[in-house]
Parts: structure tokens; sequence; C-alpha cells
């Protein structure tokens, strides 16, 4: 009987795995069969670096650089001010926190998590665009503060995971409190804290809504931090339910050049976490 268990479980985990696999195929496939063609209508070149989106003229114009210039912008930034928050303050919970106060700071973090993308747009629509305006700053800074609940709850876990020993024998050869947590622990966690970065860049480039709501929805080439712009993600959500024929197609084919940013994102991840090991 606990044979058959056994075996009823891995067909169960066998055919979730399937179906993983399965959905990660389809959705591939629905991009790319549609994305591709369109690409190869307005052709690459215009595609990738045209630098004017305009649907409405005659003949219709599709160059998404400038959303790309903005995606990696806003991405950039909001690694910049994020990661390096979210790491230390992951050391802080994770070694310096006082019990007591981990109990009430630990729940703030996970409540971040669990704020809708909406409600962050309109804190920053009344905190921040009166000082830095609709801008690629404003972008910034907000999904700065989105990509903190992972980067820090997967950096907390990692560090939790190194082995005491690790930190004792720093200790015991004569280093202090912080530098045997920065020189030993912080090292010791490193592939887990990039899957946290990794992550938090996923979460940034993939933001939509906050970012429709602070950053100006400008599809142009972007002259400063203070300037409006425009995702891919804004890009397709702000004009998918009206757009038809080549126009959707076009909108289809951003969605693959934003998948395949992705991909090349975690393979760079990858690669660097081999390197590190």
């Amino acid at each position: 009987m606990s044979n058959f268990k056994e075996k009823a479980m891995s067909a169960v985990f066998f055919i979730a795995a399937l179906t993983s696999l399965f959905a990660v195929i389809l959705i591939c496939f629905f991009l790319f069969a549609n994305g591709l063609s369109a690409i190869g209508k307005i052709g690459i070149i215009d595609f990738i670096l045209g630098k004017e989106w305009s649907p409405s003229d005659i003949p219709p114009l599709f160059g998404i650089f400038p959303m790309i210039l903005g995606s990696l912008y806003v991405t950039a930034g909001a690694v910049v001010i994020g990661v390096p928050i979210g790491v230390l303050t992951a050391v802080f919970l994770a070694r310096v926190c006082d019990k007591k106060l981990y109990r009430f700071v630990k729940p703030g973090v996970e409540l971040l998590a669990g704020i809708p993308s909406v409600v962050y747009g309109f804190f920053g629509m009344a905190t921040l665009i009166p000082i830095t305006g609709n801008s690629i700053l404003s972008a910034c800074i907000l999904l700065g503060i989105m990509i903190l609940p992972t980067i820090i709850g997967i950096a907390e876990s990692s560090l939790r995971a190194v082995p005491e020993q690790y930190y004792e024998g720093a200790l015991a050869l004569g280093a202090g409190h912080y530098r045997s947590v920065f020189k030993v622990v912080l090292p010791a966690a490193k592939s887990g804290i990039f899957a946290a970065v990794v992550l938090g860049i996923g979460r940034a480039i993939g933001e939509t809504m906050a970012v429709i709501m602070v950053a100006g929805n400008q599809a142009r080439m972007p002259k400063s931090i203070l300037s409006g712009v425009r995702t891919l993600t804004a890009n397709i959500v702000l004009e998918m339910g009206y757009a038809a024929e080549l126009h959707r197609e076009a909108l289809i084919a951003t969605g693959v050049v934003l998948f395949v940013f992705i991909l090349i994102i975690n393979l760079s991840f990858s690669a660097l976490k081999g390197r590190a090991s």
C-alpha cells in the first residue's frame, strides 16, 4: 500500500511539473508566433531602434526604443535604491535585530508585499509627484520601495541558512560582530542574495500599474531623470484595449522583447553566480 502511495504521489508531482512546463511553452508559442510576424512586417531595426511610436500615423510608426530605455532606466534606478536598503535590512533582521523589535519589524516588511500596486501608485501621486513630478525619478523611488519585501525576505532567509559555525569561527579568530557578519556570513549567503536581486529586478521590470500612475507615460526619448517616460509594460497596457491588426501585433512583439530582456537578466545573473561560487 505504501509503495502504491509513493508511486501515486510521484505521478502527481510529475504531472504538476509537466503542467508548469506546458504553460511556459504555451506562453512562449503565443508570444513568438504573434510577435515575430509583427517584427518581420515592421522590420527589426525600425522596431527595436525606432525612436517614434505613433500607430495613428500613415504609415504607422512602431519604434519601441524610448520604451526600452524607459524600462532600463526605471529598473536600474529601482535596483540602485532597493538592493542596498533591502540587503542591509535583511542583515539587520537576521543578525542584529532584538527579538522583541523583530516581532514588529518583520510583519511590517511582510505587509509591504501585500499592498496592491494601485495603492503604491496613489502613494506616489500624493507624495512623490509634488516633489519630483511625473518622471523617471518618481518611478525609480516607488519601485525601489516595492521591491524591498522580495529582496528582504529572500536575503534574510539566505543569511539565516548560513551555518552558525561560520559566524562563531570568525569570532574565535578575533573578528568583531559586524566584521564577522559582513566578511563571513554575508559572502556565504551570496547565492541567495543573487536570487533576491534577480527576483527584485523581475518585479521592477514587470510592474505596470504603479509606473503608469507616476512615470508620465510619454512615448519619447527621456532626456533626464526628471523627464516623463513610458515603459514596455505600460505601453502594452495603455494601448492593448483598442489596438487592432498590426498595432495589436506590435504590442505583442513588445511583450516578446520584454520576455527576452528578462531571460537575458536571468542568464546573466546565473553566469555571475557561477563565477562567484
